[in-house]
């Protein structure tokens, strides 16, 4: 594997493994930014035009720039729709990421650029429309470009309109992050850290800022500090168009894209039904003004290459006075040509997370070209060694300008992306704390539901134990009982059968008794035959055998009948005990489900305490954090402000130092047109005089001319002496004049500086009283919906408290009541058939004290 490639297979498969220096040659610088640079090259291979954009993800911050690389290779990949910008692969090499896409002609912006003039309604409706069909395909799949602006809305050869530059998009929608650029940010990406979360409709705020931006050059606030924009967008109503040249259909739309709540603001869909859009416009209107443009470009080349030519030529011949001509060419048109090399990156000096990779513009290749042709000329037009350094002097101090004007725009990117940085940082230390807070809450409520299910297992663990315990009881009373019922019954058939024992005892002596009796009384009988005796006393023994049998079986029947009441009595006694047995089981069954549930309740009482004080504590943490975090803002935002202000004074003092130090110079050239005036005087006056002169010699007689020489000679003196005090005193008029009216000037811009300093430290104070002040107010109704939730959540605990112990004695009422009913049916049914038996009184009967022995 070639050194470089990532190990990973999923990210290594993000980037094609050929070295990017052996397939594009020709690489031309064409843009810079933050991120690196865009660089116009050929495909060896294709022969294909491409637009390379080198991005170093080495020094500091490289997770992060890595990151950012990754995020935008997967984006782009996934875009594939006429209106964006077609990705063709990206490569790596010594730690830096060769991105390649199609060549566009330039930028939005740098039409802007080369005409110096607003572009017309027709071809910003054109492109909008182009650039409103790319962000509807990116909405549709839940994407965010998040840096839409002339910059990056490209324009091909054929006249397509391409959305570039997706460094700062969103996979993902909706999304919280502060990206983008600040004059064109919408005010929810402005808050999302603060108030929430933002959706595609962003997109469509910057495009109504873009619209302005084509309209009016510059997009609103841009002579503002950033920040101070950034607090204005924030805090104060959506900018309009400021002419009334524009027709109501384009003022409609821009001020339907600007609506500054997002519920309100439509859609991009919605939007490419507008009118604005949707009007008839000519077929060719973007590829005419791409040539209007291409020919502008290069009447501005050739004007440019005549006035730099003029400037060394004139170097070549006046020397000195080609600094006063560098300073008034250097004026009108260098700032113009350093605008144009600086268009590249259509960032305004203030960067958005990335720039586009197309946001280059032919102009500035001539420039390129027209520079080196320039001093190749004027290197072979002078070959005075004097004049070629005089000319470098002059270049060199061009460079210099456009250098420091370069390092300016630098530090104030970088405290743009500073400031960027720090605005995610607190977001993701805000999302990490959340997430924390959710684990620690997570966890929290799974320990207190396995708590919940332990006590659960554990009660039913307890009933069930409780449950075998009352069925072993119950076997255990019934193997008794029976026991018990068998000794009763064998205790009473014992008795019984001694009973019977007795009975036929005392049978057989009251027999014997009787029978001897009847012997006595038969002896004593001699009258009655012997015969007639054994049958009587035959015929008695019968009859007394008859007798005694039936009292023996009325005995047995009444034994019999004994046994039964009293066995059935003590069933019934059985009976009851086990039904007592019943009702004490039940008893303490419902008594246990009670108390456990008791417990439960006293557990889920807790429970909901512990959850209570620790959701307190977790939002206590999080706005802590966020009020921190907010606090650092406000005092990174503060110290900006307060840089920006001392670079602005810094600037405005150089001016008025440079003002002043080339004051002499105008000075002198003033002094030297009225010294040119006062020698024209003077020469008219020698003229006048000598004619004068001529004309009283003539007429005068030769005697006096002598006296008419000196008089003459004396009067042109005096005249000569007044017209030198009229100069000195012009002199010191007009340097008086002009120092005073410098010193107002300068005083004036400093006043106004110092006012629109002032105005923009006010206006940051107000942003960030408003900014704490909502954070305030959304800690209280966090505070207050955490307080109603918590309430609530007792609320329905209590409830639900309440509910059980209620379903929980209903039970008890209805288990009890069906017991003691069955118990009585059971009872009924066992007295119905007792009485059917022939049983009566059971209930009431009373056992001799030895038949429960």
């Amino acid at each position: 594997m070639r050194k470089g490639v990532p190990k990973d297979p999923d990210i290594a498969d993000l980037f094609y493994k050929d070295d990017p220096e052996l397939l594009f040659t020709d690489l031309h610088e064409i843009g810079h930014g933050s991120f690196g640079a865009v660089y116009f090259a050929t495909h060896v291979g294709t022969n294909e035009v491409v637009a390379v954009k080198k991005m170093s993800y080495s020094g500091k911050q490289t997770n992060e720039k890595w990151q950012d690389i990754i995020k935008e290779v997967k984006f782009l990949q996934q875009l594939k729709h006429p209106n964006t910008i077609e990705y063709k692969g990206c490569y790596l090499k010594e730690h830096t990421a060769w991105l390649v896409m199609e060549y566009c002609l330039g930028s939005a912006s740098d039409l802007l650029e080369v005409h110096k003039k607003p572009l017309q309604e027709v071809e910003i409706a054109a492109i909008t429309h182009g650039a409103l069909q790319g962000l509807a395909y990116l909405h549709s799949h839940n994407m965010i470009h998040r840096d839409v602006k002339a910059g990056n809305i490209l324009l091909t050869e054929p006249g397509q309109v391409k959305l570039a530059d997706f460094g700062s998009a969103s996979i993902a929608s909706p999304a919280n992050s502060f990206v983008g650029t600040p004059y064109w940010m919408a005010p929810e990406v402005i808050l999302a850290m603060d108030e929430g979360q933002y959706e595609g409709k962003v997109d469509v705020w910057s495009l109504g800022i873009t619209c302005i931006e084509l309209a009016e050059r510059k997009p609103p606030l841009f002579n503002m500090n950033a920040m101070s924009a950034l607090y204005h967008i924030a805090q104060n109503e959506s900018p309009t168009l400021q002419s009334n040249d524009w027709t109501d259909s384009f003022r409609g739309f821009v001020d339907y894209c600007l609506q500054k709540i997002p519920q309100d603001r439509p859609t991009s869909a919605e939007l490419l039904r507008h009118d604005f859009v949707r009007r008839d416009r000519p077929a060719r209107v973007i590829l005419d003004l791409i040539q209007r443009t291409k020919d502008a470009v290069r009447e501005l080349d050739n004007l440019q290459s005549r006035k730099i030519k003029k400037i060394f030529f004139q170097e070549a011949r006046n020397g000195p006075l080609m600094e006063s001509l560098d300073d008034e060419e250097d004026s009108e048109h260098g700032s113009s040509l350093s605008r144009k090399m600086d268009s590249l990156d259509s960032n305004h000096s203030i960067p958005s997370m990335s720039v586009s990779t197309g946001s280059q513009s032919s102009s500035v290749n001539s420039m390129h070209e027209l520079m080196d042709d320039s001093i190749s000329d004027l290197v072979m037009m002078h070959d005075d060694h004097g004049t070629f350094d005089s000319t470098c002097s002059i270049v060199h101090k061009k460079v210099t300008r456009q250098i420091h004007e370069h390092e300016q725009e630098n530090e104030l990117r970088e405290q743009m992306s500073g400031y960027k940085r720090m605005r995610r940082q607190h977001q993701k230390q805000l999302i990490a704390l959340e997430n924390k807070l959710k684990a620690e809450m997570d966890e929290h409520r799974l320990k207190l539901q396995k708590e919940v299910e332990t006590h659960s297992n554990n009660s039913s663990i307890e009933l069930e134990k409780l449950a075998k315990k009352h069925m072993a009881s119950t076997e255990r009373e019934a193997k008794s009982a029976s026991t018990d019922e068998k000794r009763f019954q064998q205790q009473i058939m014992t008795q019984q059968k001694r009973d019977l024992t007795t009975f036929l005892e005392s049978q057989k002596k009251q027999y014997k008794i009787c029978k001897e009796k009847i012997k006595e009384e038969m002896n004593e009988d001699h009258s009655t035959p012997k015969k007639e005796k054994q049958d009587r006393i035959s015929k008695h023994k019968e009859n007394m055998q008859h007798t005694q049998a039936e009292e023996e079986a009325q005995l047995l029947g009444q034994q019999r009948l004994y046994y039964e009441k009293n066995c059935r009595h003590f069933k019934r006694k059985i009976m009851i005990k086990r039904h007592e047995t019943e009702q004490q089981h039940i008893r303490e069954d419902l008594n246990k489900k009670r108390t456990q549930k008791e417990m439960e309740h006293a557990m889920l009482i807790r429970h909901d305490e512990s959850t209570r004080e620790l959701e307190y504590r977790q939002l206590h943490t999080l706005q802590k954090l966020r009020m921190d975090l907010i606090r650092l803002q406000h005092q990174t935002e503060l110290e900006n402000q307060l840089e920006y202000n001392k670079r602005r004074e810094r600037e405005l003092h150089r001016k008025h130092v440079l003002e002043l130090r080339q004051q002499p110079k105008n000075l002198k050239a003033m002094e030297l047109q009225i010294k040119k005036q006062f020698q024209d005087t003077c020469k008219v006056q020698t003229k006048q005089y000598k004619a004068l002169k001529n004309h009283q010699l003539e007429v005068s007689p030769k005697s006096e001319h002598k006296a008419i020489l000196k008089s003459l000679k004396d009067e042109q003196t005096r005249k000569l002496a007044i017209l030198a005090e009229q100069y000195e005193q012009s002199i010191n008029e007009m340097m008086a004049s002009q120092a005073l009216r410098l010193d107002e000037a300068q005083e004036a811009e400093c006043q106004a500086l110092r006012q629109q300093l002032q105005q923009e430290m006010e206006l940051l104070n107000a942003y960030q009283s408003k900014i704490k002040m909502q954070t305030e107010a959304q800690h209280e109704r966090e505070l207050q919906k955490l307080e109603q939730r918590v309430s609530l959540r007792r609320a329905h605990l209590e409830q639900k408290i309440e509910e059980e112990l209620a379903a929980l004695q209903k039970e008890r009422s209805e288990r009890i009541k069906h017991l003691f009913e069955r118990q009585e049916r059971e009872i009924e049914t066992f007295d119905t058939e007792s009485l059917r038996m022939g049983f009566r009184n059971l209930v009431t009967l009373e056992y001799p004290k030895e038949d429960y022995r």
